[in-house]
């Protein structure tokens, strides 16, 4: 176990705040789709779908993406099948014409973000794409950025970013862990 530098309450107030920056920045929630990457972002977008249906009274579609296929730093089966971008009860969402409000737990190297913009725009093509993450803890080795960050992290390259959710990990918590 390393350092709490996110507890539950302190990840509540996160999302909550990018919720309200994806309501401003959009003008809205017309035409939005919220995309996260497996598997916390998912849980994280699904949050942020719900505060936003309590403050907009409107439900905004939320998919799920798996990028393996498209990381160029992993080792994976080419042969895959296209991506696609699915809802619970495995209906498809569509990306074309939307805005898609991209949702991912770290932001580290960029590398997971740019492999998730390949499957998007393999998927169709949107009107925008925004990027959620609720930690950046810099290092980049790409030129990608975040629109919605929950907390900026500085970390050492030798430490790692853990985040857990209820969903999976019976708790709510974003740790740094020496490697």
């Amino acid at each position: 176990m390393g350092k709490v530098i996110i507890d539950k309450m302190a990840m509540q107030r996160a999302l909550t705040r990018i919720t309200y920056e994806i309501i401003e920045k959009n003008k809205g929630i017309d035409n939005l789709v919220i995309i996260g990457i497996k598997t916390r972002g998912v849980y994280l977008a699904k949050r942020i779908a719900n505060r936003l249906q309590k403050l907009e009274n409107v439900e905004v579609p939320v998919g799920a993406l798996d990028v393996t296929k498209y990381r160029d730093d992993i080792e994976h089966d080419s042969a895959k099948e296209t991506p696609t971008v699915v809802a619970s009860g495995e209906d498809r969402v569509s990306v074309e014409g939307k805005n898609v409000i991209l949702v991912d737990d770290v932001l580290f190297t960029g590398r997971t973000i740019n492999a998730a913009l390949s499957a998007i725009t393999e998927l169709g093509r949107p009107n925008s794409i925004r990027l959620a993450v609720l930690v950046d803890r810099g290092h980049r080795e790409l030129p990608i950025r975040a629109d919605f960050v929950g907390k900026n992290i500085p970390s050492a390259q030798n430490e790692k970013i853990k985040v857990s959710v209820q969903e999976i990990d019976k708790r709510d918590a974003v740790e740094i862990v020496n490697k």
